[in-house]
């Protein structure tokens, strides 16, 4: 069981932003940049486009308005879409609001948040969403 499954149980904690019953989306703990945003299936599969038809073609559905939120939340020139997925072992698809190209820049050094932090951050976009 990966931790995204853990964390779509109920067994870890999360900040969750939207769900329905194929997808959760919650905030990255270890964000890029505030407003990070991680969507990912209910369904555990390693690589992003191995999974299924239907979840591959509804992602970005699930996804926009989540995106539409961030970018009120957090005032970017736009919300950059990212699949690298090497750290875990779960599908998942990034949402981070862009200011610059460096701010998807997954070789850099990731924030150190703290709960306020994230739990002010969760505030901003469900206010949007």
């Amino acid at each position: 069981m990966t931790i995204f499954t853990k964390i779509i149980n109920g067994e870890i904690p999360s900040y969750k932003i939207a769900e329905n019953n194929k997808f959760y989306a919650f905030l990255d703990v270890y964000p890029m940049v505030h407003g990070h945003v991680l969507v990912v299936p209910k369904i555990e599969v390693d690589k992003f486009y191995e999974i299924p038809d239907d979840y591959l073609s509804e992602i970005l559905v699930f996804a926009r308005p989540i995106a539409a939120a961030i970018e009120k939340a957090f005032p970017c020139k736009r919300v950059g879409s990212a699949v690298i997925g090497l750290e875990v072992p779960h599908a998942h698809l990034h949402l981070v609001p862009l200011q610059e190209t460096d701010d998807l820049n997954f070789t850099r050094g990731k924030m150190k948040v703290d709960a306020e932090e994230l739990k002010a951050a969760q505030d901003k976009i469900l206010a949007f969403l």
